[in-house]
């Protein structure tokens, strides 16, 4: 909806200049006046188009300019948001990595005593005197 609304400000700021031409040529056509008074009425009209045209275009400039640093302004949003979302990831990652590197501790100190015990009752059993 935004796009049409660009579509036709800058198809109506055209059709304005248009009209606003069309009109003046004809007033000064039909207008009962000295030939210096209508060059003084056209020079006045041409001015008059001049400025509401440079008025319509600083007003565009400013809407540009509003848009592009709305765009900005989400982009950004976008990807502070991503870098949260990856420093969390991240910082989960790196959590799951540290408990599995405990597990695996855990678990090979378990194996080693395990293999120790083992060892200790194969002895036992090897060098006690049989009955």
């Amino acid at each position: 909806m935004a796009d049409n609304e660009c579509e036709c400000g800058s198809s109506g700021i055209g059709w304005f200049l248009a009209g606003l031409g069309i009109g003046a040529v004809i007033g000064v056509l039909y207008a009962p006046k000295a030939g210096k008074e209508t060059r003084e009425d056209l020079l006045n009209g041409a001015r008059e188009a001049r400025d509401k045209a440079a008025e319509l275009v600083e007003q565009g400039k400013q809407k540009a300019a509003e848009l592009v640093e709305e765009g900005k302004q989400k982009a950004q949003e976008s990807f502070d948001k991503g870098r949260e979302y990856y420093d969390k990831g991240r910082t989960q990652w790196t959590q799951y990595v540290e408990k599995g590197k405990s597990l695996i501790n855990e678990q090979q100190a378990k194996v080693e005593a395990a293999v120790d015990a083992g060892k200790e009752a194969y002895i036992n059993t090897t060098t006690e005197p049989q009955a």
